[in-house]
């Protein structure tokens, strides 16, 4: 006999509206959680995963997929969760992997409404939300005050860099939060910004509701780097050793680490073809060059060059460059 098609397609796991997970028993649990509704007025439902302990401890949210096009976040949050079956908790990790629907589906950065008065937002600039506001708005509300906040004494929020361009392994930390200093440390990245934050982005909401957090770019958008996904895997899993949620020992290891105050963005003059002359990671000189960029006829049509002495932590990897379009970002 076959299946239906909701055993072939939906999980037939609890729907929720909210979640407390104080009021869980001990386990592994498994929601969705109806965030809002569609245009047609069907549920739009997140994939909530669960890890309670017997034991009290530090409840810690992890949540990727803010911003649609980048997976590397959301493969990263799939696998913690992966490793985490099987282990002894103490506390609470809860898992929200998949938090722009509109966007993931569409490949796309932004929220996508289907309100002919609106224009496609992006999601981590409009937290903690609004119930008046636009669909995006009223989204945002929804999932913070009835599923992150009450249930987050630490947070994470796993993104990687936007289509086109490539990151290293990144985090932005408020150096005014002993916790989220520690927290970045201990993921042992490439790089780490001091980052006192901006209104509207999820971390800074979280941080001004006294839930210390970070934010982790996993390498490049879009694109599947599974090097990075493992190394951002085993931060989490330091973290959550450090702060006693699960058993092991620290990777004490110490990694080239970059952290630095200030982020220099340099951006296409205008359009056209650019191949970068840099990598990830690279400490160039001020004046060295850093792109070129080509008309299409292929001729020569502007150079890039390092405006300070700094550190590459970003650079295109598309070579369609529209006027403004990120070439090479750096960090001092």
């Amino acid at each position: 006999m076959a299946s239906s098609l909701n055993e072939c397609i939906i999980p037939m796991y609890p729907t929720i509206q909210a979640l407390n997970v104080d009021a869980l028993s001990a386990g592994e649990h498994k929601f969705w959680f109806a965030v809002a509704t569609d245009a047609i007025g069907h549920p739009q439902t997140l994939a909530v995963r669960v890890f309670k302990g017997k034991k009290p401890g530090k409840r810690i949210m992890i949540t990727a997929g803010v911003h649609g096009d980048e997976q590397n976040g959301i493969l990263t949050a799939q696998q913690l969760a992966r490793t985490l079956v099987g282990l002894d908790v103490f506390g609470t990790v809860t898992i929200v992997p998949t938090v722009n629907l509109s966007g993931i589906a569409r490949h796309s950065r932004d929220f996508h409404s289907a309100a002919p008065d609106s224009s496609s937002a992006n999601l981590n600039r409009v937290f903690p939300g609004s119930p008046t506001g636009d669909d995006a708005s009223r989204y945002a509300h929804s999932l913070w005050e009835n599923l992150l906040k009450p249930n987050a004494d630490l947070a994470i929020d796993l993104h990687s860099q936007t289509s086109g361009s490539a990151y290293p392994l990144y985090a932005f930390a408020d150096y005014r939060l002993e916790d989220s200093i520690r927290m970045a440390r201990l993921i042992n990245p490439d790089v780490i910004l001091n980052d006192p934050g901006d209104p509207g982005i999820l971390e800074t909401v979280y941080n001004r509701a006294g839930i210390p957090s970070i934010t982790i770019e996993v390498g490049i958008g879009r694109y599947t780097d599974l090097e990075m996904v493992g190394r951002a895997t085993h931060g989490i899993l330091n973290i959550l050793k450090f702060y006693k949620i699960i058993q092991g020992s620290l990777d004490t290891k110490e990694t080239r680490c970059i952290e630095g105050n200030d982020v220099i963005s340099v951006r296409a003059k205008q359009g056209g073809f650019v191949i970068c002359h840099v990598e990830l990671m690279d400490t160039v000189t001020e004046g060295q060059v850093l792109a070129t960029q080509y008309n299409s006829f292929g001729d020569e049509v502007e150079t890039y060059k390092a405006p300070i002495c700094a550190t590459v932590i970003s650079h295109n990897v598309e070579s369609v460059r529209a006027p403004g379009s990120l070439i090479v970002r750096l960090i001092r």
